[in-house]
């Protein structure tokens, strides 16, 4: 008896390890970069919205280059977002106190995927927090929207150009 639970518990573990490998096999990433500006004249305190950024997902190309296609994706989350300011070089996220990044797409309600509830000081770049949000119909479509809200800290005197650095993390099914 005890050499039939031993086996039982055996493969068990075989077939986590061996599922866990599979899945590894069907993950890849897919980097997207955007560009989000933070005019001049926003005011301070209160959450404004920046302007939405249309994104063309290329998707299928994605999907094709990793040898597999939208049917057969399962899994889609936010990886990693983090934000760079790149205009102008001097510039830090001290006149930033919170910020929130959202994604929208036709059909389908806005949801967010990131944030950042405290930006710290004297830093050009921050990673912000994902909510591990399912983004499978986003990412299998041909656009969708990435919409940003922003809380400032202080008044900024200049537009500041932050550059977007988005990683998701996609699992397909093998068949």
């Amino acid at each position: 008896m005890k050499r039939l639970f031993f086996a039982f518990i055996a493969l068990v573990a075989f077939a986590s390890v061996a599922c866990e490998k599979i899945d590894d096999l069907l993950t890849f990433y897919i980097n997207h970069d955007e560009e989000i500006v933070i005019k001049s004249y926003f005011p301070v305190g209160t959450v404004a919205p920046i302007s939405p950024i249309p994104v063309t997902t290329n998707s299928s190309e994605n999907f094709k280059n990793n040898k597999t296609q939208a049917e057969l994706v399962k899994d889609v989350t936010l990886n990693k977002l983090e934000l760079v300011i790149t205009d102008p070089q001097t510039e830090n996220f001290n006149f930033l106190k919170k910020i929130e990044i959202y994604i929208s797409a036709e059909g389908k309600p806005e949801i967010k995927i990131a944030y950042l509830e405290q930006v710290p000081q004297n830093v050009s770049k921050i990673e912000l927090t994902s909510t591990n949000a399912k983004l499978d119909e986003y990412i299998k479509g041909d656009t969708y929207t990435i919409g940003t809200r922003a809380t400032l800290a202080k008044a900024v005197t200049k537009d500041v150009t932050i550059k977007a650095n988005m990683r998701f993390k996609v699992t397909a099914d093998p068949l």
